[in-house]
């Protein structure tokens, strides 16, 4: 092992000491440290940094700006015990973040992917069972796929239709309530997966078919696949694009505004509660569906006209 490489498992050794998990930074790290020995290289240099960040031709700026950042996390630290290091500086491969537009699936699309999900095989019968409880459950709340994945049984009330929320996004606990036919749904889930499993080894409440807590990667992989099943996504190797897990999310909070300002909801007041609903720090957040989505930003033109013409009047 060359030194280099004794540097960089050093670096993530003191790194996930600090609580960091670092499971892609330290794939692409070791991948980083390969390219450096294959170019004969002992130490980290601009250029080759930028080479190697680089490399996906294909992908979107952002791409290589994040790479090229935990290349110049583990150069600054690189550099206190090798001087000959050459930290890349900030800016090198600039990007301006554009926030992808969302995606409002329709009903229709809602109800093919549930039953694309609900023709899941397995050998217990649970896997089907878990997805499509997973995307339900996400078109009607609004959260976040790791928020949903995070619950434990003693998070879920199913007694009073309440989720308790916590390790968020933003370390921001809350309770979410929930409707009577989402409830209804999460105790029949409950009830085939104590079935199933009677003493699970986890808490997790939604539990993949081998009884374990079903990670990210496998629900975004399991969605984009049933995605390409219907025609939602274009099928081609992986994942490939199209709408996401995440505009399920999107759905959830601009059907809610669309609807308040359909029936007259005085949005303005209520908007903080939708924020704090799903969980955004500032409330900007959640103004910002009212620019991404066309309908949205001419029903709110439509109301400021409408309360200008009555302070005129």
């Amino acid at each position: 092992m060359s030194e280099l490489r004794d540097a960089l498992e050093e670096y993530l050794a003191v790194r996930r000491s600090l609580g960091f998990t670092l499971r892609l930074p330290a794939s692409l790290l070791r991948s980083f440290v390969s390219f450096l020995e294959a170019n004969e290289a002992t130490y980290i240099t601009r250029a080759l940094a930028v080479r190697w960040a680089e490399q996906p031709r294909d992908a979107q700026p952002a791409t290589w700006a994040g790479r090229l950042g935990m290349v110049r996390r583990f150069a600054r630290w690189r550099s206190v015990t090798d001087p000959r290091t050459e930290i890349p500086p900030d800016g090198l491969l600039p990007y301006r973040y554009h926030r992808s537009p969302p995606y409002i699936y329709t009903d229709d699309e809602i109800e093919r992917l549930l039953g694309a999900a609900a023709e899941l095989p397995s050998a217990n019968g649970l896997k089907a069972c878990s997805y499509s409880t997973l995307f339900g459950l996400l078109s009607v709340t609004g959260l976040r796929v790791s928020e949903a994945l995070m619950l434990d049984r003693t998070d879920v009330d199913l007694a009073h239709g309440i989720l308790a929320i916590r390790r968020t996004k933003f370390g921001k606990s809350r309770l979410v309530p929930i409707h009577h036919s989402t409830q209804d749904v999460l105790k029949r889930y409950d009830e085939q997966r104590t079935r199933v499993f009677p003493r699970p080894a986890t808490s997790a409440f939604l539990l993949s078919e081998r009884g374990g807590r079903i990670t990210q990667w496998s629900a975004r992989y399991t969605f984009a696949k049933l995605s390409q099943r219907i025609g939602l996504r274009a099928a081609a190797k992986g994942h490939g694009r199209g709408p996401r897990i995440h505009d399920m999310r999107h759905r959830f909070a601009a059907r809610t505004l669309l609807q308040w300002y359909r029936t007259g909801v005085d949005v303005e007041r209520e908007l903080p509660r939708l924020a704090t609903y799903l969980g955004h720090v500032h409330v900007n957040e959640t103004y910002w569906y009212l620019e991404a989505v066309p309908e949205l930003l001419q029903l709110a033109t439509k109301r400021l006209v409408e309360k200008a013409e009555e302070v005129d009047s």
